[in-house]
């Protein structure tokens, strides 16, 4: 049986730029920041686009990262998850 395995993406590193700005690096590029206006985070990409809006930093970090969570999974539960789905 063989298995599939994805490997997540190297973690962002942080930094406290200004009282209100936190900018975000991934392996050493410039990966996006978030400002803070005191009531919500508004998160930006490497390249300035606006992702969202976020009640606290923690959520606003995710926002960011926003790259999905994957679990290795066996050939035989793909296909298994793959077929239930196209007899439902």
């Amino acid at each position: 049986m063989s298995t599939t395995s994805t490997y997540p993406p190297t973690a962002l590193t942080w930094k406290q730029a200004d009282d209100n700005v936190h900018v975000a690096t991934r392996d050493g590029e410039f990966a996006g920041f978030i400002e803070a206006d005191g009531t919500k985070y508004v998160v930006h990409d490497s390249h300035g686009s606006d992702l969202g809006t976020f009640s606290t930093l923690v959520e606003a970090r995710r926002g960011l990262d926003g790259s999905p969570r994957r679990t290795t999974r066996s050939i035989r539960q793909t296909l298994g998850r793959h077929l239930s789905r196209a007899r439902a």
